[in-house]
């Protein structure tokens, strides 16, 4: 229960941040499924500050609907720091947002190779004009890994909210 009291807590500071700026949030998720997007819209009066969750999972989906450009997943793959910072991009001109958050991911238990195995997963953050990536090798199952990047992404876009000026 203390990982749902912890994420808990990050989000309220997340809707302070927000709300205080008068700003929104999005999200672009493909390993979580829209978990990130859950997460956040279990507060209530989430609303006044998120607005929009794209889940694209399959890579013609991250083209379509946040304009990854075709070209950077086939030459980094959708696991990757570009394709994310592309997804964060997308997900804030296609809505409302001023700020967002993006992960793509091997949760597993297959689709892993030597490269990428199961457990990374890169997570972006950011807005229109900086956004920030990390690569993160996460241990455990499926659900484990899912459970892992929703709680970083949320902890990684907080703390950049607060480094804002």
């Amino acid at each position: 229960m203390a990982a749902l009291d912890s994420r808990y807590d990050i989000i309220e500071q997340l809707a302070n941040r927000l709300c205080d700026g008068q700003t929104m949030m999005a999200t672009a998720e493909s390993c979580t499924g829209g978990g990130i997007a859950q997460a956040l819209t279990s507060v209530a009066g989430s609303s006044a500050w998120f607005d929009a969750g794209f889940v694209t999972y399959s890579n013609q989906a991250k083209s379509r609907m946040l304009g990854v450009a075709a070209e950077a997943i086939a030459e980094h793959g959708a696991v990757s720091k570009v394709v994310v910072g592309q997804m964060v991009s997308g997900a804030i001109s296609n809505s409302e947002a001023s700020y967002a958050v993006a992960v793509s991911g091997v949760a597993g238990p297959g689709g892993g190779s030597p490269d990428k195995p199961v457990g990374t997963v890169w997570i972006a953050w950011g807005s229109a004009s900086d956004i920030e990536a990390e690569c993160f090798l996460f241990d455990g199952d499926r659900d484990a890994v899912r459970e892992q990047t929703i709680d970083t992404a949320l902890q990684r876009l907080l703390t950049f909210l607060d480094e804002q000026p």
